[in-house]
């Protein structure tokens, strides 16, 4: 699927989600645009909704914007789906069914608001089922769009004076599934930033990980199996928890974060033969509560003002969960595993005006039938801001975030590892050049996993005034996509790697790798800078995402 925006104007960066009825299939944000206008294209493989595909669908995108004499930028988009034939294409589900709100028939899109929505369906299904895996997507909004930043509850009003109340719950998230109240698996979100996240010119025009295409996340509920097959209605709900703490280093999960969550899901089910019954074992589930530690302190000055405040956030969870189930093509134990742990450090200095956030999140799954996801997203922010007697604001900026997410086995979702395994000997275009250049691959060996590697490095300044504002900013990412040979779990080899640089939204460096083949695209001398739409209006907390308008 082609997905292309263009857009001119003044705007912020906007949340779009599509949608084949009640199924939501791609969620993604938009670029900030310009005066002078920008465009983009995405493109997003779509093979794992196959059966969807195969009958009439409704197709609702989305996006919400505001059109004033402020905001005046329109997005005009795009979408084009290509159809074509893969040879030995991996299996895909026989049956998706959503864990939405079902709004298509009033066409209005379907995912569920938390809190104020319970995010809970009921569905009897086929007695058939050989395996089943649910997919979850998150993510924050308006005093939720920051989470890793938010302070502990008991310190939400620590820079009254100086910020106003911040926003707390800290900054641990996790968002569950649960099958007939019971947790069935977890994922600990990965911190998306959105075009405008942090300060714009972090953001022009490489944009954040996964700000484009916000990853979901594969639970495998294979073991509920000899539960759920009974022909009888299960629910299956989605929840956001956060923490909340008593001031004195104790922590409480509660099932209800700040506002909002943006969240939604899909129930994959791949069948047997028909007319057979899966049975089994009653699920044994192993699901203690997350262990946490906290710490926090708080410094004044001579004026006896709150100076300083830093705080700690650590966070352990395992999961475990295993049935034995007889389906069509014989007996198996069916697993899902989860170890998560994630740790957070936090400073805000100069009574609040200045903030450090240090994060890192690491996990692996690992289900029924080969498949392991082994992950982790470290993140540091450092993000400033100082308003001048005559009300002019400055933001400075700095990060470096990353993004490790390995797959093996069969996924719901293409690894990227597909393309190679069917198309190699072929010809690839190379795209993003002014003349058009292709690469001639030989014959590679059969690839049984992906290794996707990320890093972003970067840095931005920000002003505004009464009359104008402007950005500048330097943003660098490393890229690297690796293949483990089949019967070879040592043996891995670079497919694609990539080297991108940006100054001031132009892009000067850009190195690429496609199977030991390296070239480049052209490139410019940096820009001198970005003229936005003026902020004069929020709060400097608001515009850092820290706090009210």
């Amino acid at each position: 699927m082609n997905f292309t925006v263009t857009s001119s104007g003044r705007q912020f960066d906007r949340l779009g989600l599509m949608y084949l009825g009640d199924i939501e299939v791609f969620r993604t944000s938009t670029a900030e645009p310009t005066a002078s206008g920008i465009i983009w294209t995405y493109v997003k493989e779509m093979q794992q909704y196959d059966t969807l595909w195969k009958t009439d669908q409704k197709i609702i995108f989305d996006l919400g914007n505001l059109i004033d004499s402020t905001y005046t930028g329109i997005y005009n988009t795009t979408l084009t789906t290509t159809f074509f034939t893969v040879p030995d294409s991996p299996a895909t589900a026989d049956i998706i069914l959503p864990i939405s709100a079902m709004m298509s028939a009033e066409n209005q899109g379907s995912a569920f608001e938390v809190p104020g929505q319970n995010a809970s369906v009921s569905y009897t299904l086929p007695k058939n089922v050989n395996s089943a895996v649910v997919s979850l997507l998150a993510c924050g909004q308006s005093t939720e769009e920051f989470w890793y930043t938010n302070v502990l509850t008991s310190e939400e009003n620590t820079f009254a004076a100086t910020t106003g109340s911040l926003y707390g719950g800290s900054p641990w998230r996790e968002v569950q599934l649960l099958i007939d109240g019971q947790l069935a698996g977890v994922s600990w979100p990965f911190p998306v930033i959105f075009t405008g996240g942090i300060a714009p010119g972090l953001w022009r025009p490489i944009v954040g990980i996964d700000a484009f295409d916000l990853r979901e996340h594969e639970i495998d509920i294979t073991p509920w199996l000899p539960a759920i097959l009974d022909g009888e209605a299960h629910t299956f709900e989605i929840r956001v928890a956060s923490l909340t703490d008593d001031g004195a280093g104790h922590a409480t999960l509660v099932e209800t974060p700040g506002s909002y969550w943006v969240v939604s899901g899909k129930i994959f089910l791949f069948l047997g033969a028909p007319g057979s019954v899966t049975t089994g074992t009653k699920p044994v589930i192993n699901a203690p509560p997350p262990g946490f530690k906290l710490s926090s302190s708080i410094t004044q000055n001579a004026a006896g003002a709150n100076q300083t405040l830093t705080y700690t956030v650590a966070a352990t969870r395992e999961i475990s969960i295993s049935s034995t189930i007889q389906t069509s093509i014989g007996t198996k134990v069916a697993t899902w595993v989860q170890k998560l742990e994630y740790n957070n450090f936090d400073a805000l200095t100069d009574q609040g005006l200045v903030q450090l956030t240090i994060q890192s999140t690491n996990g692996s799954d690992v289900g029924t039938n080969g498949y392991a996801n082994m992950y982790g997203y470290p993140i540091t922010v450092n993000s400033s801001y100082s308003v001048s007697p005559s009300g002019a604001l400055g933001i400075n900026a700095s990060l470096t975030r990353g993004l490790d997410f390995d797959v093996y086995g069969p996924s719901v979702f293409p690894s990227g590892i597909q393309t190679f395994n069917v198309t190699s000997p072929s010809t690839f275009a190379v795209g993003g050049r002014s003349a058009p250049q292709s690469i001639q691959i030989g014959k590679l060996p059969f690839y049984s996993a992906a290794l996707l590697s990320t890093t972003q490095i970067a840095s931005a300044q920000y002003y505004s005034s009464p009359n104008i504002s402007y950005s500048f900013g330097t943003t660098e990412q490393f890229f690297s996509f690796e293949g483990v040979e089949v019967g070879s779990p040592g043996a891995t080899d670079e497919l694609y790697s990539r080297h991108v640089k940006a100054v001031n939204a132009t892009v000067v460096e850009d190195s690429q790798n496609l199977v030991g083949q390296t070239f480049g695209v052209p490139s410019n001398a940096p820009g001198s800078g970005t003229q936005l739409q003026n902020n004069m209006g929020s709060s400097a907390r608001a515009i850092l995402g820290r706090g009210p308008a």
